[in-house]
């Protein structure tokens, strides 16, 4: 097992950095600097000198070129910011040669191969789980400990040659945000790489097509004793407005290529109710038909009961990045020969989410996804395979290697 990369990963865990979807700053928790300084400093120890954080809480560092032979300049990106869960206090556990049973989390919660299958696929692994009460931060803090141990790897080893290539931390990608702020000037690449997945062989060009969207509720508060043919109840109005949506299309009964309307709050009283959803489709087509509905159903109920009640903001967040990366077909057949190279089995992924480099592949950055082996991302069934994490920094490594001009 490497060690260190073990504790360097179990290391930025520990660092709290969960963004903040309600928030309007750049980045939307000041924590997330945190961690950002933790890297900045470590890259400057390695001898990355020009390392630096921004006022936006963006780490970048460019690795110059140990040789004269031409290389692809690439970039290697992850995110920092953990999702909207619990992430303060958070205590890693290893679990060495795992037995394919129960895994007791706390006296409350059990990590199931029953509940999770996917367990049954990691037996004899070693692997970092949670006590329970926090997530882990796998997502994406196993893509940051990679990306670092390789980057200190060859700070190490100078005979390994390798062309010049960045890397980039970003914050807040898990409200939406993450590129935001993202200075494409700053690097000088030809395409990258986001490490920001779950199994390490699963190579993911394809992301969902994203949109947002607020309703806004309005009513007329009366008191109920008096509030026949009066009052208009915003709490009822937003009830019947959620169960126009289709109810097979929530993320509980979608897989594959299904898209979805997924609730993520609702909060209000009599005269003010606020809803906030996302919205998935791969196929653009699709979403856009989706919103057309949403929207649709608001004027439907204005009308049925005279008044502008609903209003529905609609915000569009990312595309999905196959429509740009099917024209670069060389970054995949890169990617494929790279982890058969390393002992694995490539095999696509269509995410059933986004990431940073699908805003980043339409900014002009081809951006394909890798994984990490993180899994049962975003509450406290967390947990991260050490296999595979291994692999990963083996795949970042080889990936430098293979971006050589012949």
């Amino acid at each position: 097992m490497n060690n260190r990369l073990v504790e360097r990963f179990i290391k930025y865990c520990k660092i709290d950095t969960q963004s903040d979807g309600f928030s309007t700053t750049s980045p939307s928790t000041m924590k997330q600097f945190d961690l950002a300084n933790v890297l900045k400093d470590e890259l400057v120890a390695m001898g990355v000198d020009n390392a630096f954080v921004d006022e936006y809480c963006y780490v970048y560092a460019k690795i110059e070129a140990n040789c004269d032979d031409k290389y692809d300049k690439i970039v290697f990106i992850a995110h920092m910011d953990t999702a909207d869960f619990n992430a303060k206090g958070c205590k890693p556990r290893i679990i060495e040669n795992y037995d394919g049973k129960d895994i007791k989390l706390n006296d409350e919660f059990v990590l199931s191969p029953v509940k999770f299958p996917i367990l049954n696929e990691h037996k004899g692994k070693t692997l970092i789980v949670t006590d329970g009460t926090t997530l882990l931060g796998a997502d994406d803090k196993a893509g940051v400990a990679a990306i670092m141990e390789s980057v200190q790897y060859l700070m190490e080893h100078p005979e390994v040659k390798h062309g010049t290539f960045y890397v980039v931390f970003t914050p807040d990608e898990e409200v939406g945000r993450g590129t935001e702020h993202f200075d494409l000037d700053r690097i000088d690449c030809d395409y990258g790489f986001t490490i920001d997945g779950g199994c390490v062989s699963g190579v993911c060009d394809e992301t969902f097509n994203a949109a947002s969207a607020t309703v806004k509720v309005k009513g007329v508060s009366v008191h109920p004793g008096e509030a026949k043919d009066k009052m208009v109840n915003a709490n009822n109005l937003a009830i019947e407005f959620h169960n126009l949506l289709d109810s097979y299309k929530r993320p509980e009964h979608t897989d594959g290529y299904d898209g979805f309307y997924h609730l993520l709050s609702i909060k209000g009283e009599i005269e003010d109710v606020e809803l906030r959803y996302i919205i998935r489709e791969h196929d653009f087509a699709k979403l856009e038909a989706m919103v057309k509905d949403m929207l649709a159903n608001a004027e439907y109920l204005n009308r049925k009961y005279h008044n502008d009640f609903i209003n529905v903001d609609i915000k569009y967040s990312y595309r999905n990045m196959h429509d740009i990366l099917k024209d670069y077909p060389h970054i995949m057949e890169l990617v494929n020969k790279t982890l058969k190279q390393i002992g694995l089995t490539p095999y696509k992924v269509a995410a059933r989410g986004g990431t940073d480099g699908a805003n980043l592949t339409f900014r002009g950055l081809p951006c394909p996804n890798l994984g990490a082996g993180g899994y049962n991302y975003h509450g406290r069934y967390e947990y991260l395979v050490v296999e595979e994490l291994e692999k990963a920094h083996e795949m970042i490594l080889k990936l430098l290697e293979n971006v050589k001009r012949v």
